[in-house]
């Protein structure tokens, strides 16, 4: 067969093709002698919900050093996506294939992980927590053989990120997230080909399952049920709901600091009430686990957004913010970019006058600190800066306001609170912790 190379359909010819040798690859795999995993020796008893799984927080080097570009580069696929999607599957499967041939990607600066068990006999997988996403694939950096016990959809996967593109078998297996918390039946990809994900096996998607349209092939219409879909349909959780409990980290050392709650919240990890708001009907920010805020700055409530969609996202490190909401918090606080960095920067005599956040979310409003609003000095070298400035961690999204996504509260702001993802009753909730005025 020859492939001409020549327009997009040339590209999607040498995806296939790709896709065909990776696949033989796996076949060569199969005759190799299998190596023994183990058995879990004691049976699994499910515990009353909520059952939880501690997260830790991991700083990658390649990354951070590109900390900005990573996150607008993910906050424009999280447009793009969708956009693609109004467009067709065909041109988000092209797209995909763009990624994969030419388009540089890059790592998470910042990646929040949980260890997970897939197939019997289990086999564990390091997966980078997303609530930007929702299909949970695995087989990051290495040719992967399913497990014995699963199952083949007959589809392919096409997923594309900000830092990179996974493309794949679907398959159906047990995961198990925690003791007593095993999903049945569970669709998953075990990629054939990723890019851009060094430093995990792969990704456990959390988000709204209307983000896996178009992710399937040939069965292109269909939805794939998250973790936490199943789990809560299966009767293994009390509510369709994650609470989720990060914490900030001033060490480039790996910390076991975080906890995702399944079916319900830790009453342990947040302090007062927890306030619940709808997600935001706002498009595109209404297809992620979005919401609408006001935004002010200092004590004369400086306007910096109002009443605007965005999103909250564990896939994005930093608080990024429409262009025009960017300008204002800039000459509020007199912050210059750094010109290498790309991230707005204070002296420290100007962060001693830095004053704190608003962000009114619903009827209550939340304090953001001016300790929550920079990158931890103690790294200021990881990504790229000296010790003569304050590097902030609020930044521009890429677009000005009124676009339907202008803002993305990242794991920056996520660390000062506790947050709620409740997909049953389709809204989101926070609620402060130890951690918001420190």
């Amino acid at each position: 067969m020859i492939v001409r190379a020549s327009g997009p359909l040339s590209r999607f010819s040498i995806f296939l093709l790709l896709n065909m040798f990776a696949r033989l690859s796996i076949a060569v795999c199969l005759l190799a002698s299998l190596t023994s995993l183990g058995v879990l020796s004691n049976p699994i008893v499910v515990r009353d919900s909520p059952i939880s799984l501690p997260v830790a927080k991991r700083f990658n080097a390649t990354g951070i050093a590109n900390i900005l570009k990573t996150d607008q580069a993910r906050a424009h696929a999280l447009k793009k996506n969708v956009q693609n999607a109004n467009t067709g599957v065909e041109a988000r499967r092209l797209s995909a294939t763009d990624a994969a041939f030419g388009i540089p990607s890059t790592s998470y600066a910042t990646e929040y992980v949980v260890n997970v068990t897939v197939g019997n006999p289990p086999r564990p997988f390091r997966l980078l927590v997303d609530t930007g996403s929702s299909n949970t694939w695995i087989g990051a950096n290495q040719i992967l053989r399913p497990p014995p016990s699963a199952r083949d959809t007959g589809n392919s996967l096409w997923v594309e990120y900000g830092s990179g593109i996974v493309t794949g078998e679907q398959w159906v297996d047990s995961i198990t997230l925690a003791p007593g918390l095993t999903v049945h039946n569970q669709s998953f990809g075990i990629a054939l080909l990723a890019v851009g994900f060094e430093t995990v096996d792969g990704i456990l998607g959390l988000g709204p399952q209307v983000l896996t349209y178009g992710s399937l092939f040939p069965d292109a219409t269909a939805f794939v049920p998250t973790v936490t879909d199943n789990a809560f349909a299966q009767g293994l959780i009390g509510a369709h709901s994650i609470g989720i409990s990060f914490a900030p980290s001033k060490t480039l050392d790996g910390v076991t600091n975080g906890e995702i709650s399944f079916g319900g919240v830790n009453d342990s990890k947040y302090t007062g009430e927890i306030n619940f708001v709808p997600l935001t009907t706002t498009y595109p920010s209404s297809l992620y686990v979005g919401i609408n805020q006001t935004i002010t700055y200092g004590a004369s409530k400086l306007p910096i957004l109002s009443n605007n969609a965005g999103i909250t996202d564990t896939g994005t490190t930093l608080l990024l913010i429409a262009t025009d909401a960017l300008q204002a918090y800039q000459a509020a606080t007199g912050a210059e970019a750094d010109p290498d960095i790309g991230l707005l920067r204070l002296t420290p005599a100007q962060f001693s006058k830095l004053e704190s956040l608003f962000f009114t979310i619903g009827k209550e409003t939340y304090e953001f600190t001016a300790n929550a609003q920079i990158w931890p000095r103690e790294l200021n070298s990881a990504i790229g800066g000296t010790d003569d400035f304050v590097y902030l961690i609020v930044a521009d999204i890429g677009t000005p306001s009124g676009y339907g996504m202008d803002f993305i509260d990242g794991m920056s702001f996520l660390e000062r609170f506790y947050s709620v993802y409740d997909a049953g009753a389709n809204r989101f909730g926070i609620a402060n912790t130890e951690f918001t005025l420190s």
